[in-house]
């Protein structure tokens, strides 16, 4: 389809509505109920479709894209080819996968397995809520309880509530009854840690050491990308024998560095977001990922379409060892292709994201 045109972009908006109250992490006050995002569908002069959520750059200057060609925008084995087009990363990738009949992970090179394994990112500081009435640990245990009758058997803990919501020793002492609480109350579930960079390296090792029996999966974002103590941190699970990996990445700083760490073997699993990094820049960096001996697992949270894209990035580059689950639904998007089920997300066989706009669409006016 490179010859088609652009005749038309439109958007709509997208209402999620989790199953709760999010609560707050390390850095950030309570996450809400939901948020609301843009979506872009695109119609070419040859009567295809596709549609995404608006990628990098926003919907700035994108009416002056109708009437382009399609080739011109995206190449099938790169991605966006013009950077004018970055807002459309998802949508144009959706549209020439269908346009093809394939889904969007066989034209990404069909490189990992059709069935992810699917964590869920949704355990805040629960505990912590109302100010006036915590409501404890229970609420956390409560959360997971929920979120595994969802289908998730893995759970991202957050940590590090020292850093802002509670007096320092309090804080760590609760986050290490958090995990331990949830380890006792599901001793077969993986267990995943979150600090937002709410730590120092030696009270991430502190951590590490007073939960060592609990058997986590991974150490998200213990402190801001730093050599010297990540070697720190690893030094420590090396020499106690843990198999913990260390996860960083996620508020995308330097690419270099973050493959530099990766490759100095600091750095187990990159976290750069799924959409505001993007699917282009993924496949153009994942080639580099797997030469530093990393893998990768974008980060998700926000939205349950982000973890559909995450899910057809893995089963379509290969090399993400998991993805980031957004308990809940979103208003206008049928996402019935995709299936959980004892924690592993299926991803469907269906042409482009396997995913239905259902929402009101309104018309990008092109320029005079």
């Amino acid at each position: 389809m490179p010859s088609q045109r652009i005749a038309a972009i439109e958007t709509a908006e997208l209402v999620t509505r989790y199953p709760r109250t999010i609560g707050r992490n390390a850095r950030l006050g309570s996450h809400g109920s939901g948020p609301t995002a843009t979506a872009v569908q695109l119609r070419t002069d040859g009567g295809s479709s596709g549609w995404g959520l608006v990628g990098s750059g926003g919907l700035g200057g994108l009416a002056a894209l109708v009437g382009a060609e399609v080739g011109t925008l995206f190449d099938p084995s790169i991605g966006v080819i013009d950077p004018r087009a970055s807002a459309l990363d998802f949508a144009l990738h959706d549209l020439v996968a269908k346009d093809a009949g394939v889904p969007v992970h066989e034209l990404l090179g069909g490189r990992g397995e059709t069935s992810v394994p699917c964590y869920s990112g949704a355990i805040y500081f629960d505990d912590l809520d109302p100010d006036d009435v915590p409501r404890g640990v229970s609420a956390v245990l409560e959360n997971c309880a929920s979120d595994r009758d969802a289908g998730y058997r893995a759970f991202k803990l957050k940590i590090g509530r020292g850093h802002r919501w509670m007096d320092a020793e309090a804080g760590f002492a609760r986050d290490v009854e958090v995990t331990r609480a949830v380890r006792e109350a599901y001793p077969d579930a993986r267990i995943l840690v979150d600090a937002n960079n709410g730590f120092s390296p030696l009270e991430t090792i502190r951590y590490l050491r007073a939960v060592a029996d609990c058997d986590l999966y991974w150490l998200e974002e213990p402190f801001h990308e730093d050599a010297e103590g990540l070697r720190l941190v690893r030094d420590f699970l090396r020499e106690s024998g843990s198999s913990t990996l260390i996860a960083d990445g996620e508020f995308e700083p330097d690419e270099a560095q973050v493959l530099e760490l990766a490759g100095a073997g600091l750095i187990d699993v990159l976290l750069m977001d799924v959409v505001s990094f993007g699917l282009t820049d993924w496949r153009r960096v994942m080639p580099a990922v797997r030469a530093s001996g990393a893998a990768a697992s974008p980060h998700a949270w926000g939205l349950p379409i982000k973890t559909y894209y995450a899910a057809q990035m893995a089963a379509g580059l290969g090399s993400v060892r998991t993805v980031e689950g957004v308990p809940g639904v979103s208003d206008g998007l049928d996402a019935s292709g995709y299936d959980l089920l004892e924690g592993v997300l299926t991803v469907p066989e269906a042409p482009g994201f396997g995913l239905e706009l259902t929402a009101t669409t309104h018309p990008v006016t092109p320029p005079r």
